[in-house]
């Protein structure tokens, strides 16, 4: 197949999905929409896969991340670590000859097992455009946020932290869901909550604290970016120690790179961002190149 021709690259993911339209041949095209894998109902795939060649072009596609889930199209079988981009491609699920299906990566540990899927692009694809080392620390951020040590340009082992996850949960159902109005900022507050996790402060004392102190007379913190600064310092401190130092490489959305950022230099570190969508194209690029 002539990926150079021109085709269609796929981030699908629980929620979302990113599309592009790849090659010299064809005029740059994307979009985005809510239309994740679990907002396609029992056996609608294949229309949902059509209306994405409709829009952008009657072209081969590649697609990643959670579409390749046990939630999604077809199950893609995870690699395992080490993984780099030779036994990425080698898997690719094929649902028929114009449309593979990119598999996760896996961590086979008894004692730490984890799984990925999506992310594994992004990684490669730093390394490919020359923004990370072979050996280098990549923090991806999200809903599940990734911790990926990459050693002679593979993935050796990460692990997943549930940050943005319980953030969101805290903020709709729980006690401080009142307070957890708006956006997390990188402000003061945000600052204060990862001093505060830096300290010691036990994770799940210092997010009552949020309550306590409004409840005493001291209401005007922005609660929202506290506890995200809680959380974040939390994992960052405890990955930190993991991981050892480093530079660290921020792969996502700039606005969540951002706060990361800020808590990684709080923590006494280094970091940089890169825009996770060009990460991601950088990927699926050099995915093409070695499946040419």
């Amino acid at each position: 197949m002539h990926w150079r021709e021109g085709y269609i690259a796929v981030d699908w993911g629980t929620t979302n999905r990113r599309a592009y339209r790849m090659g010299a041949a064809q005029s740059s095209a994307m979009f985005e929409d809510d239309k994740g894998v679990m907002s396609v109902p029992p056996g609608g795939f294949p229309q949902a896969v059509a209306e994405i060649r409709q829009r952008l072009g009657d072209l081969p596609m590649l697609l990643a991340g959670m579409v390749g889930s046990n939630r999604g199209w077809h199950a893609a079988p995870y690699v395992a670590c080490p993984a780099g981009l030779d036994e990425i491609a080698a898997k690719v699920r094929w649902v028929d000859d114009r449309t593979g299906i990119v598999p996760g990566v896996a961590q086979r540990s008894a004692s730490s097992p984890d799984v990925m899927r999506g992310e594994e692009l992004q990684a490669i694809g730093a390394l490919a455009d020359g923004l990370v080392a072979a050996d280098a620390l990549i923090c991806h951020p999200g809903t599940h946020t990734k911790w990926i040590a990459m050693k002679a340009g593979r993935i050796e082992t990460f692990r997943t932290v549930m940050t943005g996850e319980i953030f969101a949960l805290l903020a709709a159902h729980s006690i401080l869901a009142d307070a957890m109005r708006g956006q997390a900022t990188g402000g003061a507050q945000f600052a204060a909550g990862v001093r505060e996790a830096l300290g010691g402060e036990p994770l799940l004392s210092a997010l009552f604290r949020i309550r306590a102190r409004r409840l005493l007379g001291d209401g005007a913190e922005d609660a929202a970016s506290r506890a995200s600064g809680i959380l974040i310092g939390s994992e960052v401190a405890a990955a930190l120690a993991e991981f050892g130092p480093h530079r660290v490489a921020v792969i996502g959305r700039p606005a969540l790179c951002k706060l990361y950022g800020a808590a990684i230099e709080l923590a006494g570190g280094e970091s940089f961002s890169i825009d996770g969508a060009d990460a991601f194209l950088a990927g699926m690029t050099s995915l093409t190149e070695v499946l040419e």
